[in-house]
């Protein structure tokens, strides 16, 4: 059995320093919470944040993230029909693939190559950085079960 590593409190701290953002303790709380709960909502991690910080408040998790976001440490997912999900920004430039029954979000890593790991057939004068897919389909416990 594999043991996963958590981002340490040490860790979230230097990456908040090293991306030029002040240290504080909902910022590296949600860093963490964002390592732990990847692909959340701001209400889930609302919900994993309360232990911790028991009087942490929707507005500043939002806040959090939002400037996680801008410095490039967390990047937000916008699913159609859903809220706004965050993640950890790894630099891997990986894709997702969603379940359109159950929302069940999944990485993908990158299609083919390096970032953005796919090209447009018409740029329309703009130099790619990104390419994001995300990819549709019907998990295998939501198959089994509308089989039944």
């Amino acid at each position: 059995m594999t043991t996963v590593e958590r981002l340490t409190e040490e860790e979230a701290t230097r990456r908040l320093r090293d991306a030029g953002l002040r240290v504080t303790r909902q910022r590296v709380a949600t860093l963490q919470a964002l390592d732990e709960h990847p692909h959340a909502t701001v209400e889930e991690l609302v919900s994993a944040l309360t232990p911790r910080l028991p009087k942490v408040s929707f507005q500043a998790v939002y806040l959090v993230v939002g400037d996680l976001v801008r410095a490039g440490l967390a990047t937000r997912l916008d699913l159609p029909g859903q809220p706004s999900r965050y993640e950890p920004n790894r630099h891997d430039n990986h894709h997702h693939v969603v379940c359109t029954v159950c929302g069940r979000l999944e990485d993908v890593p990158c299609a083919v190559g390096e970032a953005p790991c796919l090209e447009p057939s018409h740029a329309h004068d703009m130099q790619i950085l990104v390419a994001d897919v995300l990819y549709r389909g019907v998990c295998r416990s939501c198959r089994e079960s509308s089989a039944d």
